[in-house]
């Protein structure tokens, strides 16, 4: 690359890479999953290759590795100074972007490749729709239609339990969320003082928008050491969401417990619409308004094209 390319590269407050470059920053960094636990890692019509791990990922954990060794050093440093005990506070990942965009598969991933480096004990992982209301409190608030949107969540409880766990404090109660119920479940998990946490979800970048009175003081981005969004094209996010609803239809849809069972009994074609619909009405309306202008708050954006194939990396220049 030659000098004047490396300036008009940078020039806007970031390195942009090819996945070629980006992949040349892997240097000796060991491939440690194996191709049956990729299988357990990808999601819902991803194909996750040895290739997009060792090209994308791999140079991902080697230079968050670099960011949690540097900021562990800062932390001892800073205790020395004030001559206190030092409190155990996680290094926090954000990962944000879209419905079907791939946020989940990514944060299994670095956790599991993280959890592989000799310096990280634990790496915790944490979705924020454990943090959304109950579907009882979003009927009553007419917002069942917004689920996902800034004010279905409980902001409050998340931005607790974010200041309880970066402040060392152990046994924090995180709310399990069932995906297969469609609502926040009575009981709880409980974490307690990881090396690393991974925070995922739609809204981990948003600045507050919902109601004046359940406002948060803080911001869930103010806990957030490193932050990643997803993206892609609009047209390509709508094809994984309609492609996942599909085979959804034929697999966990049947599941007689599910909330969404009535859509199995749907044709082909009937789904293919419901699914574009509900794209239309919700997730197409949150992308635009509130995922996406977040984008440019991340430290690092990773940038897909067909076959949820990372083409892009952009980072943000110290």
């Amino acid at each position: 690359m030659t000098e004047l390319a490396a300036q008009e590269r940078t020039a806007a407050g970031h390195f942009d890479f090819s996945r070629a470059e980006w992949a040349a920053l892997r240097q000796s960094t060991p491939m440690t999953l194996t191709a049956e636990e990729l299988t357990d890692l990808q999601g819902l019509n991803e194909a996750l290759s040895v290739e997009e791990i060792e090209e994308v990922y791999l140079p991902l954990s080697r230079l968050l590795n670099l960011y949690v060794v540097a900021t562990q050093g800062l932390h001892h440093v800073a205790n020395d100074f004030l001559g206190r005990e030092p409190v155990k506070s996680p290094y926090v990942i954000g990962i944000a972007g879209s419905v079907a965009v791939g946020k989940s598969t990514t944060a299994r991933v670095l956790r599991a490749l993280l959890s592989r480096w000799e310096n990280h004990l634990q790496v915790a992982l944490v979705t924020t729709d454990g943090f959304l209301y109950p579907n009882a409190v979003l009927r009553e608030r007419n917002l069942m239609d917004r689920k996902g949107f800034p004010e279905s969540y409980d902001v409050r409880r998340l931005i607790r339990f974010l200041d309880e766990i970066t402040s060392g404090h152990s046994d924090v109660e995180v709310p399990k969320y069932s995906h297969l119920v469609y609502d926040v479940l009575p009981d709880v998990e409980r974490i307690s003082t990881p090396d690393i946490l991974i925070v995922e979800g739609l809204n981990v970048l948003q600045s507050w928008t919902g109601r004046t009175e359940d406002a948060p003081s803080r911001f869930v981005a103010d806990f957030l050491d490193f932050t990643i969004y997803l993206d892609a094209d609009h047209d390509l996010i709508r094809q994984w969401y309609v492609d996942r609803f599909l085979t959804l239809r034929r697999t966990a849809f049947r599941d007689p417990a599910s909330y969404f069972h009535k859509y199995s009994r749907l044709s082909l074609r009937e789904a293919r619409k419901t699914a574009l619909d509900i794209w239309d009405r919700i997730n197409s309306p949150n992308l635009a308004h509130n995922i996406a202008p977040t984008r440019s708050r991340a430290h690092l954006v990773l940038q897909k094209g067909p076959d949820h194939r990372v083409d892009r990396v952009r980072l943000r220049k110290l």
